[in-house]
């Protein structure tokens, strides 16, 4: 889920004052029904080093701060790189040109956005097809698939090249052979496949819809209305804002746009996505696999398991282990932000971190 991209690939930073920060309403713990010693239980063993290499983790209940510590030299104001988690900043975007008609909605073909870097490598009139909704749903019918080494698709691949977008519609469409299961045997009709190069071609319709560079863009719907600023882009080779992740955000940034989902796209008082766009996107319409749940508009969409019950969550999630989480049934949102990008299963450690602790400490008397 998005791994470090190469240092030749500029960065842009938007940078506002030092010193700003996302106002939150800051709560004691009983004061919201969380229990403050699991929280200093889970402050004690991240620096014993249980969970490796920990940098921050945010609670917020009610809409009330709960919990805030960071393990790491950068504190409070540095501009986290959590990879993948940057993809549903991309959904909340396009969802922003949704609402305001400057795209048609997800039906919308993506070819048009992108014609222009053509022509491309293995024509097919499947590619004209391709959709909004098939990229925000990791379910083109495009080769490509991050988690399989040998797909010509992979976003390794892509960083080798200088178009990101002109890679992307190159990739020839998957065949499907007999024994695999066809998209429309899967659930809601979709084939899912992990697939970066698709979200970095949703920033070029973005921008092109929005006639606007992305970052522009992102500032005046979404990052200046919740008050982050700072925000740091990776940029590819062509100048276009990276999507597919490695947006450098604080960890009360993320834990913001977390709140924005719960609030169904508000935030102090002022409607920033569309209720309508936040429930698609929180929405299953792919699944990931029987074992790790549904998926949104690129969003996770996974159950967990704590103290016998089941906890419905949605994730914005990167490598490493970095998490946002929103649990509607527990009114509560949370943010772990981490290093651990050569660690094994660092999405595990982050799992069992929420699992024994986080969600614990919600629901302890």
């Amino acid at each position: 889920m998005h791994r470090l991209i190469p240092l030749a690939v500029s960065l842009l930073m938007l940078a506002g004052p030092a010193h700003a920060q996302v106002q939150w309403p800051v709560s004691a713990p009983a004061a919201q029904q969380v229990s403050a010693e699991r929280l200093a239980a889970m402050d004690e063993a991240i620096r014993a080093g249980t969970f490796q290499k920990i940098t921050s983790v945010l609670i917020a209940r009610n809409g009330q701060l709960v919990h805030e510590a960071y393990f790491d030299d950068g504190g409070a104001e540095a501009r986290r790189n959590t990879r993948s988690v940057g993809k549903t900043v991309t959904a909340m975007l396009v969802g922003a040109a949704v609402d305001r008609h400057l795209l048609p909605g997800v039906d919308a073909p993506v070819m048009p956005y992108v014609q222009d870097r053509g022509p491309f490598d293995h024509p097919d009139p499947r590619k004209d097809r391709i959709t909004v909704e098939d990229f925000l749903t990791m379910s083109s019918l495009l080769e490509c698939d991050d988690d399989n080494t040998f797909s010509r698709g992979n976003e390794e691949r892509m960083y080798l090249l200088e178009d990101w977008v002109k890679f992307a519609f190159d990739l020839p469409i998957r065949g499907f052979p007999e024994w695999a299961p066809r998209p429309e045997a899967s659930p809601y009709g979709r084939s899912f496949s992990y697939c970066t190069a698709g979200v970095v071609s949703l920033g070029a319709v973005v921008q092109g819809a929005a006639n606007r560079p992305v970052p522009d863009f992102a500032r005046e719907v979404l990052f200046e209305p919740l008050g982050i600023e700072g925000e740091v882009w990776q940029m590819s080779p062509t100048g276009l804002a990276m999507t597919g992740g490695g947006l450098g955000l604080r960890s009360r940034d993320l834990l913001a746009l977390g709140q924005l989902l719960l609030n169904e796209g508000r935030w102090s008082g002022r409607q920033v996505l569309s209720p309508e766009w936040v429930r698609a996107m929180t929405s299953p319409h792919a699944q990931v696999s029987p074992e790790r749940g549904d998926y949104g508009y690129l969003v996770w969409l996974p159950t967990y398991q704590s103290g016998g019950r089941a906890y419905p969550v949605w994730m914005m999630s990167g490598s490493g282990g970095n998490k946002v989480i929103v649990v509607p049934s527990l009114n509560a949102v949370a943010v772990i932000t981490t290093t651990n990008f050569g660690v094994r299963n660092p999405h595990g450690l982050s799992d069992t971190l929420i699992t024994d602790y986080v969600l614990t400490a919600l629901t302890t008397p």
